[in-house]
């Protein structure tokens, strides 16, 4: 499995199950990652380093949680526009919880590429051709 292209890249098709790894292996760091760096408020504010470690990681997140999820509506054939739901409190993150984590893709190639490789969780390299890089 190619990591740098699950993880960085906003090209291709993933099924559900490196979807949920991922997010499971995000879960996990970030939960780590927030009890590390402690509690901030009146009594202990934050200063300009660990705000700006704390930005950067958060980006450095949500990036990763963008391609994945982006992965899942292509392979759901649907534009990476669907990921804007993830604004719309409560309602949108039930929308998109159903439909990145628990409906399949669709069946055979769609105009995002060809299906992710079997059910073993394997994603389908990034599609190539003419205007894709």
């Amino acid at each position: 499995m190619d990591l740098k292209w699950l993880l960085f890249s906003f090209e291709g098709r993933i099924n559900r199950l490196p979807y949920w790894g991922v997010a499971l292996v995000m879960i996990a760091l970030g939960t780590g990652f927030n009890i590390a760096i402690g509690d901030f408020g009146p009594e202990r504010p934050m200063t300009a380093g660990p705000a700006i470690f704390e930005t950067a990681v958060f980006l450095f997140f949500m990036w990763i949680g963008l391609a994945v999820q982006i992965k899942r509506w292509h392979d759901r054939d649907k534009s990476a526009w669907w990921a804007l739901l993830n604004l719309v409190p409560i309602v949108g993150t039930i929308w998109v919880l159903i439909e990145c984590g628990f409906l399949p893709g669709t069946a055979g190639s769609n105009r995002y590429g060809p299906p992710p490789p079997g059910t073993a969780g394997i994603p389908a390299p990034p599609p190539s051709g003419p205007g894709m890089a």
